[in-house]
């Protein structure tokens, strides 16, 4: 194929990334890049698996001068989030991806770029591909469904894996060294309602504009939730007048800080209730950070529909809005400034006879998710709701003392002469779930700089990819 990244180091890695980004890859629709990755390992004569959810494992033997040292196991995901701008024509089931190179960035047209985590997998290509002569032996794990529940690393079977020491490459800022993450749980609570003639106005009030945000990585900043702010609004409002909703969408991601909220209700003074929402829509921008100054509210008179929720039931939906805990719960008391839990109410759904709730809760203490599962069961009864905890995964410890952290930031440092960062995240990562199954694995949580990942804007810093893999090379010639 014609490159578009020509005479910059390290040419494999981004020959193998521009390679990825033609193949189709989104979660879920992983099996194109795993039959690439599968023949890449087959034309090279190493060892490779595969399994029902298209995670691939391939391993490249030490070479000679090293036979006998301990292998290194180097991870990422070989899915994508999808995202496009509005006005783009792009099939992510079809479509390669439209790179441009805009000075030393690297874009995708219109679309997320897949740098998350495709540079993870080009990386660990060109290991394999012997780009660095000398090197213990390598075993490679590309995981599937990360984006989406990390779905691939919780089936993988972790007996093929004899490494004591990993590299998981799934992180976005070159001088930072993740070593240890939250773990999660979603929860969905379920509201079933009763219906009952419509006998007001309708209303259409739409909350659009915010920051929203990673649920996890952003919880600390002071963004609003558009899904709280409709609670507030419609439960203010229902203190003057009485109120049906109607129905009710917000957020897409239970792990982002929904910006939108929409909510159509019936009012029994239509006059009054637009004044109200306006003034109330008025002081809450007051209250907004900088970062939610785009905050719209729009209010629409609409047709009456013929039948709302009933009011004890409306009662209830914006008591699950008005009263959830969410944001903030817990601060670390052991690492300064690091969140320690925090819950997300994410998505709000209407569909026909039942209402949806969908929160993210995360906490690096296993005990503490287990105490905000039996919250949410609670105040499901106090609101007449179900709950459901799904799609739960582990958090990973901090350590205080790791030789592959020691060995990376002594690298990192001859290279950059810069100190690295060592952090703990307030967000997933893979790394929790293969420590559950492998828990002597020494590891860290690396990579490149990458910018406004899931997003349409998102961009692969190029002279990071160099500098990153200087590091590495560095960091192998001398574990």
């Amino acid at each position: 194929m014609n490159y578009l990244i020509q005479n910059r180091e390290p040419i494999s890695v981004f020959h193998y990334f521009e390679e990825i980004c033609a193949i189709p890859h989104g979660s879920y629709h992983e099996e194109k890049l795993a039959d690439y990755l599968v023949r890449f390992a087959a034309d090279r004569g190493l060892f490779c698996t595969r399994d029902k959810m298209n995670n691939v494992f391939i391993k490249l033997p030490a070479s000679s001068d090293r036979a006998g040292e301990a292998p290194i196991l180097f991870q990422g995901h070989i899915d994508m989030v999808c995202e496009k701008d509005g006005d783009v024509e792009h099939d992510f089931l079809t479509d390669p991806l439209s790179l441009y190179l805009e000075k030393d960035l690297l874009r995708a047209r219109g679309t997320t770029l897949g740098g998350d985590d495709g540079i993870a997998v080009a990386m660990m290509l060109a290991l394999l591909d012997g780009a660095i002569p000398s090197h213990p032996a390598f075993e490679c794990l590309f995981t599937t469904a990360e984006e989406v529940g990390l779905d691939g690393a919780k089936a993988f079977d972790y007996s093929q894996i004899a490494a004591t020491r990993m590299l998981n490459l799934d992180s976005e800022d070159l001088g930072i060294v993740t070593a240890g993450c939250a773990g999660g749980v979603r929860t969905d609570l379920s509201l079933s309602y009763s219906t009952v003639p419509c006998k007001g106005s309708g209303l259409n009030v739409r909350i659009c504009g915010l920051a929203g945000g990673h649920s996890g990585a952003d919880i600390t900043r002071g963004r609003a939730n558009a899904n709280r702010l409709m609670g507030r609004l419609l439960t203010g409002l229902a203190k003057k007048q009485e109120i049906h909703l109607i129905s009710i969408e917000g957020g897409s991601k239970d792990n982002a800080i929904p910006r939108e909220c929409g909510a159509k209700i019936a009012v029994t003074n239509l006059k009054k209730a637009i004044a109200f929402l306006q003034k109330a829509g008025k002081e809450i921008f007051r209250e907004l950070s900088a970062e939610d100054s785009g905050f719209r509210l729009l209010i629409d008179p609409i047709q009456s529909p013929k039948e709302t929720l009933s009011r004890s039931d409306t009662d209830r939906a914006l008591a699950v809005l008005t009263c959830s805990q969410i944001g903030v719960m817990e601060m670390s008391k052991q690492i300064p400034g690091l969140v320690e839990s925090s819950r997300n109410l994410g998505v709000v759904r209407s569909t026909s006879k039942k209402l949806t709730f969908i929160f993210s809760g995360r906490s690096s203490v296993e005990a503490q998710l287990d105490a905000m599962q039996n919250e949410l069961d609670l105040f499901a009864q106090m609101t007449g709701c179900t709950a459901r905890h799904h799609s739960r995964y582990p958090g990973w410890d901090y350590a205080p003392e790791s030789a592959i952290r020691t060995a990376y930031c002594k690298a990192y440092e001859k290279v950059t002469g810069r100190k690295a960062v060592v952090n703990v995240i307030h967000a997933g990562l893979e790394c929790g779930i293969i420590r559950s199954h492998l828990p002597e694995l020494d590891m860290i949580s690396i990579g490149p700089d990458l910018r406004d990942i899931h997003s349409p804007n998102e961009a692969l810093v190029l002279p990071s990819v160099t500098t990153f893999w200087k590091v590495l090379e560095e960091l192998i010639q001398n574990l």
